[in-house]
């Protein structure tokens, strides 16, 4: 199931892409009662994703043209900070090692996690403020989100994919200019319309486990990124388990889970980001997220 967040004649709505890939089925057709938006729907519906599958088969009622819509991004208001994961891929790793102060230590023994504060997340063909007053360094990562299904603490590995709710991509955009004046990543991933999040949240059911999916980023249709999931150093049952071990997690959480190599400060000289600059983040069986540096 491919779901999304998309506004029609100025009301913003949860929808379900149809099999046809060019419709929206509005989802309060399918459960007939009201969702206030993706987060409602996650804590309320994560189990009953069978059901109401069953019930798109069957569903000759009303559809949206999508070239009618705007999808915005699936959570516009994440609940929380969402939890990073830093130099997650052994080659994104060894491009930033200059920027490392502890040379002996160039591929992380554990996870490296840190937060990223999004409290209004933007959406596909959104623009990414410019913040020139503020900083002269952005940069793009392309990264796979995971989102949380249901609430859990002290989850074993084996168990992980239960608690998974669905996939989706964010552009983890970040001032590597405040990064290093602060020593630390908050700061510098933070800053208003930082988090590009979409197109859609596609259902764990659509993705085989563990996952292995071709991800990349472009800007100004190069290609900067090109990697697969399956490169991470730590897989996603290492990273949800670990991170449940006295901590619990809940319905809702977003947890981005690193960027391969070709993030624009890996270059000599950085290519950072500039004023109307096109960004495409792709990843396999998600679909393509672009947007623009105002």
């Amino acid at each position: 199931m491919y779901l999304c967040t998309y506004e029609y004649r100025g009301k913003g709505t949860i929808g379900i892409l149809n099999n046809d890939k060019l419709s929206i089925i509005p989802l309060e057709n399918l459960i007939n009662e009201s969702i206030n938006d993706m987060n409602d729907f996650i804590s309320r519906y994560d189990d009953k994703i069978v059901l109401i599958n069953n019930r798109i088969k069957k569903y000759n009622g009303e559809t949206i043209l999508l070239k009618d819509v705007k999808i915005c991004s699936p959570i516009k208001h994440p609940k929380k900070d969402i939890i990073c994961l830093g130099k997650n891929y052994e080659e994104h790793a060894l491009e930033i090692k200059d920027y490392v102060k502890n040379k002996e230590e160039l591929i992380p023994k554990y996870p490296i996690y840190f937060t990223k504060r999004a409290d209004e997340t933007i959406g596909p063909e959104d623009k990414i403020l410019r913040h020139e007053k503020v900083t002269d360094g952005i940069d793009y990562e392309v990264e796979l989100a995971v989102i949380i299904g249901k609430d859990g603490i002290n989850i074993d590995a084996e168990n992980v994919e239960e608690y998974i709710f669905g996939y989706t991509i964010v552009n983890d955009i970040s001032a590597r200019d405040i990064q290093k004046k602060h020593e630390q990543w908050f700061r510098g991933k933070s800053l208003q319309t930082f988090c590009p999040m979409g197109p859609y949240i596609v259902t764990k059911d659509e993705i085989p486990y563990p996952v292995a999916l071709n991800i990349s980023s472009k800007v100004n249709d190069e290609i900067r990124q090109s990697s697969n999931t399956k490169n991470m150093i730590f897989d996603i049952s290492h990273i949800i388990s670990e991170l449940s071990q006295g901590i619990k997690l809940e319905a809702g959480d977003i947890i981005i889970t690193g960027t391969p190599s070709g993030v624009g400060i890996g270059f000599n000289p950085p290519k950072y980001l500039k004023s109307g600059d096109k960004i495409d983040c792709t990843i396999e069986k998600i679909g393509t997220l672009t947007n623009y540096i105002q």
